[in-house]
């Protein structure tokens, strides 16, 4: 049974077939339209990548990962950063154009049932997820379960109070934890080494051309990755913010897995050998209690796509036993 996972992003639309264990047997994207732009538009934009996929396959329910705020009925989108959507019926929208059932979840959910499902967090009882993109969000998954929270919203773990009176947010509050370690913070760090003219920063000059606008997070990975001091520098300071903030998730949810996904999290071990030594200094109790992993996302930029489509499977399973019972009787009623 396929199902469609569409992830959407600030600057991608990434729409997949799924099947049943995990795998993306298809693939399509879009744009993703401006801000500004009408709700109606950013729907013509979903419904144009599934329709390219249902063109091909046989497609029996849709996922849609949103970053965002998601009632916990997964039918409105409370607030969406990057679009128009504010109480937005995305789900029965949606429904009345596409004719299959269809699910709303937040990205980060999404991601981390894919995780647990076919990922890193496989077989783990009590997993976190944290992912590391543009700004941090997370999700735990217990016994099988989302916790979403009473109204739908749980896991906005970047918002996070670390440093009062910091660095202000786009959240409207000061020091959250996204301000410290993120894919903004690395590019905001490297950009300010870049424009100060040190001379630690003549890689980054280089892969730039000097611009500091053309700087992105991958730069710095690559240069890091190649050897380049500073850029290793920038991405272990981050690490070192990822580790304080899962020893205080830690300490809240006690989970036995945590992974850490997101683009950022690409660097690999130059992020995460700083975060489980931060980790493993700053955790409460330490030295006399149990330790979770803290490992790297597997399932990569797909994870939305995987895990919106396989949250959309139960959907249906219910669609096909209620046509089944339908044909059940009327076979009763006529005798053929």
């Amino acid at each position: 049974m396929l199902t469609i996972g569409v992830d959407i992003g600030g600057t991608k639309i990434a729409a997949g077939c799924v099947t049943a264990d995990g795998t993306v047997v298809d693939r399509t994207r879009r744009d993703t339209p401006g801000r500004s732009t009408a709700p109606a538009v950013v729907e013509d934009t979903i419904l144009d990548a599934v329709g390219e996929l249902t063109a091909r396959h046989r497609v029996h329910a849709v996922g849609i990962a949103a970053a965002g705020f998601v009632a916990a009925d997964r039918r409105t989108v409370l607030f969406a950063p990057h679009l128009s959507w504010r109480h937005e019926p995305l789900r029965d929208a949606l429904y009345r154009r596409l004719r299959l059932p269809v699910v709303v979840e937040n990205d980060a959910n999404a991601a981390a049932w894919a995780e647990w499902r076919f990922g890193a967090g496989r077989g783990e009882s009590h997993l976190l997820v944290v992912n590391l993109g543009t700004g941090i969000g997370g999700a735990v998954v217990t016994d099988g379960a989302l916790q979403r929270g009473r109204f739908g919203v749980a896991g906005e773990f970047g918002h996070m109070q670390v440093v009062p009176g910091g660095h202000r947010c786009e959240c409207g509050n000061r020091g959250c934890w996204e301000q410290y370690a993120s894919g903004n913070v690395l590019v905001r760090e490297a950009r300010a080494l870049l424009t100060s003219g040190s001379p630690v920063a003549l890689a980054l000059r280089e892969a730039t051309g000097g611009d500091p606008d053309a700087l992105t997070g991958p730069h710095v990975t690559r240069l890091a990755a190649d050897g380049d001091p500073a850029c290793a520098e920038l991405l272990a300071e981050v690490g070192q913010w990822l580790g304080v903030g899962i020893a205080n998730l830690v300490a809240a949810f006690d989970p036995g897995r945590v992974v850490v996904g997101g683009g950022v999290s690409e660097a690999g071990e130059l992020l995460l050998g700083p975060a489980r030594q931060a980790f493993a200094r700053t955790l409460t109790g330490r030295g006399f209690r149990p330790e979770p992993a803290l490992l790297r996302a597997a399932l990569g930029n797909e994870a939305g796509v995987v895990g919106a489509a396989d949250l959309a499977r139960p959907f249906a399973r219910r669609l096909a036993r209620a046509r089944y019972r339908r044909e059940l009787a009327r076979t009763a009623t006529t005798g053929r």
